[in-house]
């Protein structure tokens, strides 16, 4: 199980340093999320400054983005970086791509699909410089690609892709035609083996392929610091951001797992009434130690490894790398990781 980093994307100008420091301590991976920015941008700065450490969006919200401007970004990054980007792609949900992207909802798994196949026949046509691109389906059709548009091939055309998945239908899909699965941070080993990799193993059965070809990723919500008053707030702020992912009607299978469907009917309410503070009272104590993990910094990694083990491949902590705080504490985590 390799220990990743999730970087604070939030300022362009401070990623460079971020993405070295990140290196230097020692993650295997960093992940750059869409959240009031381009991932695709964020990465350029770090491949730019960094030589070893891994890079991925996780994840690029695919389909306000045609395929075609979505390969020319990862292919660049995939050059750029030598080998090292990971392209994560998600659908975000029914709310957000018609009302924050204006775009027209259509079942998000067939179209997923086509994303991901429609990105392999691309990166096809520029790795052989042939020129020849056929992709024909429903939502997405490609046959022309020109000299003067078709970037340098380069030997990094093998670009990984993961997608974000939470429902059966993309989980296999996601064992089937992709690299690896960004499960949603709000989980549980449970619900994981219940619910998540049973869909996996079907997708990668149907291809032929084996679950060590695959990645399994997620972020994990920690609860941790440096005294009790930090570890304190820590708890609450967790117990808050748990609180609004089990809000979303997508998530509610996560409960559901562990009997608390009312939970999120609950929660959804008060959040259609913004009562934001009422939502983080819902989430008991026993929810708490179910959807995260509470430990020291010299506690937390075996904790981690043990509670996952044989289940996923990669993790991050649902908090952001910010150089200078615990840099010595990441260290020795990444160590422990390592080992």
């Amino acid at each position: 199980m390799k220990l990743d980093a999730l970087m604070d994307v939030r300022d362009l100008r401070s990623v460079p340093a971020a993405a070295a420091a990140a290196q230097r301590v020692g993650f295997d991976a960093l992940w750059a999320p869409e959240a009031g920015n381009d991932p695709l941008l964020t990465l350029a700065l770090a491949a730019e400054h960094t030589n070893k450490v891994k890079l991925g969006t996780a994840v690029l919200v695919a389909f306000p983005r045609s395929p075609m401007a979505t390969a020319y970004g990862a292919w660049e990054l995939a050059g750029l970086s030598r080998g090292r980007f990971i392209l994560g792609l998600g659908t975000q949900v029914k709310g957000h791509i018609e009302r924050r992207y204006g775009i027209k909802w259509e079942p998000p798994v067939p179209r997923m699909r086509e994303y991901v196949e429609s990105l392999r026949a691309i990166f096809k046509c520029w790795s052989e410089g042939t020129g020849r691109l056929s992709y024909q389906g429903r939502y997405y059709n490609f046959s022309l690609m020109t000299p003067f548009f078709a970037p340098p091939p380069h030997e990094f055309y093998r670009i990984p892709i993961y997608v974000a998945g939470v429902n059966p239908m993309i989980c296999k899909m996601a064992g089937e035609l992709c690299d690896g699965l960004h499960a949603h941070p709000l989980n549980s080993p449970k619900y994981l083996r219940e619910r998540v990799l049973p869909h996996v193993e079907a997708g990668l059965k149907k291809a032929g392929r084996r679950r060590e070809d695959f990645a399994m990723v997620t972020g994990v919500f920690v609860i941790t610091g440096s005294s009790q008053k930090e570890i304190d707030q820590a708890r609450e702020s967790v117990r808050q951001q748990i609180a609004f992912y089990a809000s979303t009607r997508t998530y509610r299978a996560v409960l559901d797992t562990h009997g608390w469907g009312e939970v999120a009917s609950r929660l959804h309410e008060k959040a259609a009434k913004g009562d934001w503070r009422g939502m983080g009272r819902e989430i008991t104590d026993e929810m708490l130690d179910v959807f995260a993990m509470a430990g020291s910094f010299d506690e937390i990694g075996a904790r981690i490894k043990a509670r996952y083990a044989g289940l996923l491949d990669r993790v991050t902590f649902y908090t952001s790398f910010r150089p200078g705080v615990e840099d010595e504490n990441w260290r020795r985590l990444c160590l422990q990781f390592n080992a």
